[in-house]
């Protein structure tokens, strides 16, 4: 347990701004704000968690803290220090913290815990032939196309590698080779593993083939095509802290309408029409966090997508959570996603929160 007792970092007023708390939270190595009045009183208490179930019920981040802070948060008593240890090891995640309160309800201090170990295993899928692409990828492997000077493969284990990851199993199939060689030539810190696919096993196939090589604790699943600087740390707390069983990262995709859409009743009658309207859903950004139960779903040589892979996890019981991100994120799967992740990781200071490249 750790006590910080200089918390000027870790605070913030109900009027600041979700984003200046992302952008607090970001700046810190902890994952939370305590939200106090102008006396120092506690308020609430703010974590990334709290934020990204808010965006999945519609918040925007221009809106206050108020809107997703937790406004009965646990917390410690002065001269408890017996109880406000048993009271941080009870909450239940894996980077705890907790506030610890005067008689005025002024906070004094905050314990942290928790050792800080993230996402240690991996699982890259790379074996598609990324036909979309058309002649790009003739002779070479989409995830070796370059975006920034560099291979969509050598961005993908850098971020990997800068969020903590220790051990990275990576599934070819097309012009397996050229990954390998791609591969052994890369100066990597994390281990890295080339898993061959028989035949083209689709999105969670490989999952199969892992059989004694499968992570005893939740391990990340990613396509090969995905540029993303997604917080890795955040989601695995997200997943621990909701004692989740499978975490799909989900990003904020909207279309444009070019028509009047026409709105009608059960009846069938003319309701009104709303002209050129923005549609806005959640698309699953090919980012998985999943428990070693989903491996045993998975029939080795199976060809088998995510989705229905979730869907069995779901069927059988299996606690399956949103973890929606604001930061960059792009899947390269047409020549013009190709050409404007290139433009994006030219530019001085690529945007978007979160460690990585």
């Amino acid at each position: 347990m750790k006590t910080i007792h200089d918390f000027e970092a870790y605070r913030c007023g109900p009027q600041t701004t979700i984003r200046e708390v992302l952008a607090r939270i970001d700046a810190s190595p902890h994952l939370f704000q305590i939200v106090v009045d102008e006396a120092g009183r506690l308020l609430g208490t703010v974590t990334d968690g709290d934020i990204r179930r808010a965006m999945l019920q519609g918040a925007g981040l221009d809106e206050p803290a108020s809107r997703c802070m937790q406004r009965e948060p646990t917390v410690g008593r002065v001269g408890e220090t017996v109880e406000n240890q048993g009271r941080l090891a009870n909450l239940g995640s894996s980077r705890p913290f907790l506030p610890v309160v005067d008689e005025n309800r002024i906070v004094r201090h905050i314990f942290v815990g928790g050792d800080g170990t993230g996402i240690l295993t991996a699982v890259v899928m790379a074996g598609g032939p990324g036909t979309r692409l058309g002649e790009r990828t003739r002779n070479t492997p989409k995830p070796l196309l370059p975006v920034g000077g560099r291979p969509i493969l050598d961005h993908i284990l850098g971020a990997l590698e800068s969020n903590g990851v220790r051990r990275v199993m990576i599934s070819v199939h097309y012009l397996a080779s050229q990954i390998e060689s791609f591969v052994a030539e890369r100066s990597s810190t994390a281990e890295i593993e080339i898993i061959h696919e028989p035949n083209r096993l689709g999105t969670a196939g490989i999952l199969g083939m892992l059989g004694d090589r499968t992570p005893r604790e939740p391990f990340l699943v990613m396509n090969g095509d995905v540029l993303t600087k997604a917080d890795l740390t955040a989601l695995h707390e997200f997943h621990n802290r909701h004692r989740l069983d499978g975490t799909v990262v989900v990003a904020r995709y909207e279309v444009d309408v070019p028509f009047g859409v026409v709105r009608y009743g059960a009846d069938g009658l003319f309701a009104g029409i709303e002209e050129k309207p923005r549609i806005s859903n959640y698309v699953a950004a090919g980012v998985y966090l999943l428990s070693p139960e989903f491996v045993g779903l998975v029939s080795r040589g199976r060809p088998l997508d995510m989705p229905e892979l979730l869907n069995l996890g779901r069927d059988i019981g299996l606690r399956i959570g949103l973890f929606p991100i604001h930061e960059y994120w792009t899947d390269i799967g047409r020549p013009d996603d190709l050409e404007a992740a290139d433009v994006v990781h030219r530019a001085p200071g690529t945007a978007g929160r979160g460690k990585g490249a």
